[in-house]
């Protein structure tokens, strides 16, 4: 079975990888006025001044881009019955006992799990760096929103980046040739039977489809 299977349009691979190195930037800016152990980032951003110029803005691009992902992806991403018996058995697919892990559709519970962490944690890094960005149009009778924005900001970037940690791990380390589909789009009848089998089932007309 070496037939490939298209699994990322070009439109959903370009959306990917624009939300990810957004992210990236917005990572590496955020490290840098977060920790001054950190500000040394800073110079492959173009300095202090330009990075905390063009931080916001590649905020609103990243959010942007995540409101772009949602149009494309939202269904996909409805949790369903077989995600819930797929996380009945995660440690399986953890220990890479990829056998006895319970069939996947075009994306496993885990993979939505990251998504939806991701967008709500999008939606919070937006409100809270909104108020952050604008300080001055907060009424001093309001200062304890600019307080709560500082905690939103740093409480969503945390949660997205240990998200975003894991998220390239498995990518990279834990799924062999899930990359590859990012990259280029289609992934071998195998790899797609084996990783994400009621998708497979769906567009080849396997058994799961039939049913």
């Amino acid at each position: 079975m070496n037939d490939q299977i298209l699994r990322y349009t070009l439109h959903e691979r370009v959306m990917h990888w624009a939300a990810g190195l957004t992210y990236l930037y917005l990572l590496a800016g955020g490290l840098a006025f977060y920790a001054p152990q950190l500000f040394w980032l800073t110079v492959f951003l173009g300095g202090g001044a330009t990075a905390r110029f063009w931080h916001p803005w590649a905020g609103l691009i990243f959010v942007g881009v995540t409101a772009w992902m949602h149009s494309a992806w939202q269904a996909d991403m409805r949790f369903t019955p077989a995600d819930r018996q797929w996380m009945k058995e995660v440690s399986k697919y953890i220990e890479n006992k990829d056998d006895e892990v319970p069939p996947a559709g075009r994306f496993n519970a885990g993979q939505k799990e990251f998504y939806w962490v991701m967008f709500v944690g999008a939606i919070g890094l937006l409100l809270s760096g909104v108020v952050l960005w604008f300080p001055e149009y907060v009424p001093r009778s309001l200062g304890w929103l600019r307080q709560a924005a500082v905690i939103v900001h740093e409480v969503s970037a945390l949660i997205t980046i240990g998200a975003f940690i894991i998220h390239v791990y498995m990518g990279v380390f834990m799924v062999p040739g899930g990359i590859q589909a990012i990259v280029h789009g289609s992934v071998p009848a195998q790899w797609a039977r084996k990783n994400h089998r009621l998708w497979f089932d769906r567009v080849t007309g396997g058994p799961s489809a039939r049913e």
